[in-house]
């Protein structure tokens, strides 16, 4: 019981091996700039599709003259108030199951009568549905935000801008949304940061799924950065740790990148509110 055990093994120098193999296998390559580019693409229209609807929502529950407002404020938050991986398993299992799911029995095949979606079995329609889950769990958040940002801008600016026959489409474009702009674009910038790493929501839905063909690591169609890195590292034939950490570090470079630019905004946007 008192004695030290060594483990067998070696000690190999890589060097920047994993990088450059991320960049010239080409059995990796493809795969590889494949997740990198859905990444971004991802992100941006996460940020994009949940700002456009929570925007949208904040807009109407701004309305002073709108009943019922407390209620309906409540109902749209729910999404936000679950635990993001209970929605997703819920999306998984119970909407966009190809046999038994709501979407599908209930919506495709009930109301139009056409043939199931294979929401998790095709690339296409897997990228949908990430994209509609991360919508349903995002759009809260920016109806919140939207929402205390309206209610900052002072009402004498619409009060001139009517006197002066402005309408209301260009009260929006010349006064709304220029000054929410000031609050919210470095959130937006701080929502593609967290969106470029949303492990979770692309994890219980997806798993990275479908696989994409022809690659020599567990690389799916649906996985963005951060998923691939783990399943390289936890799962598949391998766990290839170096490749995974070559992938973090320019994980992380590219958060840093996005971090500054967030900075930048959050400056440049501070001086033009002076």
């Amino acid at each position: 019981s008192g004695q030290n055990f060594k483990v067998a093994g070696y000690i190999d120098y890589v060097g920047f091996k994993n990088f450059i193999q991320m960049f010239t296998d080409p059995k990796i390559t493809g795969p590889f700039f494949q997740i990198f580019i859905w990444t971004f693409i991802w992100a941006g229209l996460s940020v994009l599709f949940t700002f456009a609807i929570g925007l949208a929502l904040a807009l109407v529950l701004n309305d002073r003259n709108m009943k019922g407002k407390k209620i309906y404020r409540t109902l749209l938050i729910i999404p936000w108030a679950v635990p993001a991986f209970i929605s997703a398993l819920v999306w998984r299992y119970g909407l966009f199951n190809e046999t038994y799911g709501v979407i599908n029995r209930f919506i495709i095949q009930g109301i139009f009568g056409g043939e199931p979606i294979k929401w998790l079995g095709d690339a296409f329609w897997a990228k949908i549905a990430v994209l509609i889950m991360n919508t349903w769990l995002g759009f809260p958040y920016m109806m919140t935000v939207s929402l205390g940002a309206l209610q900052s801008i002072p009402s004498d600016l619409y009060e001139a801008a009517s006197i002066d026959g402005a309408k209301p489409r260009q009260r929006f474009q010349k006064i709304t949304f220029p000054l929410l702009l000031v609050t919210l674009a470095p959130l937006l910038v701080g929502s593609f940061a967290f969106n470029f790493n949303n492990f979770v929501g692309i994890y219980l839905l997806t798993q990275g799924g479908p696989a994409i063909a022809g690659s020599s690591t567990v690389a799916g169609s649906t996985d963005i950065s951060i998923s691939y890195t783990y399943k390289l590292a936890f799962e598949g034939r391998g766990q290839d740790f170096g490749f995974a950490s070559a992938i973090s570090i320019l994980i992380f470079l590219i958060v840093v990148g996005i971090s500054y630019v967030n900075f930048k905004l959050s400056g440049s946007f501070e001086e033009v509110n002076r």
